[in-house]
């Protein structure tokens, strides 16, 4: 990873609230597919920070080496005195390691994600900011009233339809990937690989105060998406995923023994009625169905077994691991547990 610019000298990102403490505003924006024009992005979503008085902020772009045609305008800006920094890694490893990335490079207490393509009005960042500094932990834009095609929405609310029960309802536009949070929020969310969509969920199960912002939707994000069968299939696996670790890391024998015991009752099913037919004078020796029966045995009792390893794990580290925040009411801080 290199760093390709850095903060002019005697920049602050520090400003001071109304009330007396300092915060500062730093603006992610992982580079990794889609990307427009970063130029136009930086210029169209700078200026509703920028008018705000007593707001300080700094634009964090980090790419995947491919986008360097894209970043090297933005380098120049930089180098004009404009506040942007310039990251490349050296690979391509997805949005939520550049994210991460950018978390590391900057001190900021308020961060904003926004993606490298125009989903909302740039006046929306000014209200998310806004939401975060008068007391919200996460602050997401949501698009409304909806503009694009029908299949687009289409796919939302299948979407949002799976997700539903794990961000209880409070959540109506997960694909937007526009929000605002205390730097807090994304230290603490377990990210990785592709779950960087989720990170509303993740902040809703963790406890955090979350706001869902409607926003007016961009005029450029009305075109119609239409992905692959490969796209689909590995959103859904990562949906899996989501559901396993929100519901089942502290309680792995839940999942598996009850896929074992699914597995183990059929095969015993099957057995019976084997021996049934055996004890009855038929034979079954040649019988593929003896065969499904002893797979589906086994194959349950590996599950069970693996659902009890999981559980001697989770036994093992739960007294170092805390799966909940306290707050306190009267400071509206956040306390060790």
């Amino acid at each position: 990873m290199t760093a390709q610019t850095r903060p002019a000298p005697g920049a602050s990102l520090m400003t001071v609230r109304p009330g007396g403490r300092a915060f500062s505003i730093a603006v992610i924006v992982p580079v990794s597919h889609g990307a427009d024009s970063l130029v136009e992005l930086y210029r169209d979503y700078s200026e509703p920070l920028r008018a705000q008085s007593g707001w300080s902020f700094e634009f964090v772009v980090v790419a995947e080496p491919w986008y360097r045609d894209l970043t090297s305008p933005l380098v120049a800006l930089a180098a004009r005195g404009e506040r942007i920094r310039v990251f490349h890694v050296g690979q391509s490893v997805g949005e939520t390691t550049l994210l991460r990335v950018g978390l590391a490079n900057t001190d900021a207490e308020i961060v904003v994600v926004l993606p490298a393509y125009r989903r909302v009005e740039p006046a929306a960042l000014r209200e998310l900011v806004q939401r975060v500094s008068d007391g919200a932990d996460l602050a997401v834009a949501r698009r409304w009233p909806r503009r694009d095609p029908w299949i687009n929405r289409l796919q939302t609310r299948a979407f949002h339809a799976l997700i539903g029960g794990l961000a209880d309802g409070r959540l109506h536009d997960v694909a937007c990937g526009v929000s605002a949070m205390r730097r807090e929020v994304l230290e603490r969310a377990p990210l990785y690989g592709d779950l960087l969509r989720f990170l509303p969920v993740f902040a809703i199960r963790q406890g955090y105060q979350l706001e869902e912002i409607a926003a007016a939707q961009h005029a450029a994000d009305g075109r119609a998406r239409v992905h692959g069968p490969g796209t689909y299939l590995r959103r859904l696996v990562d949906l899996l995923g989501l559901v396993f670790l929100l519901r089942f890391t502290e309680k792995p024998l839940r999942f598996f023994g009850l896929i074992g015991g699914l597995l183990t009752s059929g095969g015993g099913a099957v057995l019976t009625l084997l021996l049934l037919q055996r004890l009855a004078g038929r034979g079954i020796a040649d019988r593929p169905l003896l065969l499904l029966g002893v797979l589906l045995v086994v194959l349950g009792v590996q599950a069970i077994a693996l659902g009890l390893i999981g559980e001697i794990v989770v036994h093992l580290h739960a007294g170092h691991q805390r799966g909940y925040r306290l707050r306190d009411a009267a400071s509206r801080t956040d306390r060790p547990a």
